[in-house]
């Protein structure tokens, strides 16, 4: 099928006793057009808890299925020379991101094209995707990617191969927050992997995988306002860090690329 592993993603549990739930419908309908303002945090796993004991009683987490905790896993692509990447390292205004996403305990996956454009806002589009074909770009794939792309004016990858870079794994817990209609998710359980493609052109003996389990990714999603899971994040000094899974994981297994935006948390903790 492909390069990617179908190892199970190992469990992490995120503690949430006594929160009601909400379902993906009422999610989508409550929170998923919200105009919104992204902030990332990374914590030790040891700070999650008193995090999370501070949460009001309101918040809801979501559930598919008697899941709470959903495994993910992102196949990433770039050109050889890894203009996607360099473009968000050096940073550029204009730059691309394409993966492939897929939910693993429902078996779908898509191919997702974000973009940003001169004005600085990200979109994302996406394509339901072929199961079997989530580490590969196909045919399909490449034209809808390069429709994208024109469509957003958006040049670096015209004429060139887009191939498979870094596999991305992890749980994702989803939050809904009544008081902002805001959403938060916490990832947990993080794995990077390099594919050969990424490898290529690389230092001699490059790392090609890397699991932080100790390590966990809070992602606010709310207005121009912080929300109320922002505001405790702060109380407990966690601070929004610049990271990126595809960017910060490329620089963290390949020490030849550069990585200057990434470097407090490269050093806080992936060195």
């Amino acid at each position: 099928m492909s390069a990617v592993s179908t190892a199970p993603v190992p469990v992490v549990d995120v503690p949430l006793p006594g929160l009601a739930t909400i379902d993906l419908a009422e999610l989508t309908e409550r929170a998923g057009l919200l105009t919104r303002v992204d902030r990332k945090y990374v914590l030790p796993r040891s700070g999650l808890h008193a995090v999370l004991d501070d949460l009001d009683p309101s918040v809801r987490v979501l559930d598919i299925d008697g899941v709470r905790s959903s495994a993910y896993e992102s196949v990433y692509f770039d050109t050889p020379r890894l203009t996607s990447f360099l473009m968000a390292a050096h940073p550029r205004r204009r730059r691309f991101k394409i993966r492939t996403r897929t939910y693993v305990d429902s078996a779908q996956s898509y191919l997702e094209v974000k973009t940003r454009g001169g004005r600085g806002a990200t979109v994302k589009d996406r394509l339901p995707y072929a199961l079997d074909d989530r580490a590969t770009l196909t045919t399909e794939g490449r034209q809808y990617a390069d429709y994208v792309l024109d469509e957003a004016d958006i040049e670096g990858a015209k004429g060139q191969d887009l191939v498979p870079t870094l596999m991305t794994r992890y749980l994702r817990t989803t939050l809904f927050v009544p008081e902002s209609s805001s959403r938060a998710t916490i990832d947990t359980g993080l794995s990077w992997a390099m594919l050969p493609a990424g490898r290529r052109a690389a230092p001699a003996t490059p790392e090609s995988r890397l699991d932080r389990p100790q390590l966990v990714i809070v992602e606010t999603k709310s207005g121009a306002r912080a929300s109320a899971v922002d505001r405790i994040l702060w109380a407990h000094g966690h601070r929004p860090a610049t990271i990126s899974k595809y960017g910060t994981g490329m620089a963290a297994l390949r020490g030849d690329l550069p990585a200057n935006k990434w470097a407090p948390v490269l050093r806080r903790y992936f060195r």
